[in-house]
């Protein structure tokens, strides 16, 4: 029975193995990479880089399931990217401004923060239903 409620606890408790804290330091390390900042940290470029896949995998992820989600009649509108060469950066730039917003040690998980970040930086400009 101890074994139960160990399990359990275990369980309850959110635990992101991404926390917005630690992606504030990986987008800011990244606007440094965009920027052009020489940086001879080898750490620095796997941070940057780490923030630049999760965000354009997360942008890359919610594509796929538009598409999906279209074949079967459905419109998931919740952002809409741009189609643009440089957009990495402007997607960074979008979820640095959104964590600088967020309180620091938010039990948000990242990826509701990028969802949030994208959602609010690139709103579709065809609404689902009219507004009253």
């Amino acid at each position: 029975m101890k074994y139960f409620w160990l399990l359990a606890a275990l369980f309850a408790t959110q635990a992101h193995a991404y926390t917005g804290d630690e992606m504030r330091g990986d987008c800011l390390a990244a606007e440094d990479f965009y920027a052009l900042k020489k940086n001879s940290d080898p750490f620095q470029s796997i941070r940057s880089a780490r923030c630049i896949a999760y965000v354009a995998g997360f942008a890359d992820g919610y594509a796929v399931s538009d598409y999906l989600a279209e074949k079967v009649g459905v419109k998931l509108n919740a952002f809409c990217l741009p189609n643009e060469s440089d957009l990495s950066p402007r997607l960074v730039r979008s979820v640095l401004a959104h964590l600088d917003r967020t309180p620091p040690n938010s039990t948000l998980s990242t990826a509701m923060l990028v969802a949030s970040a994208l959602a609010k930086s690139f709103p579709c400009a065809e609404t689902l239903e009219p507004k009253k």
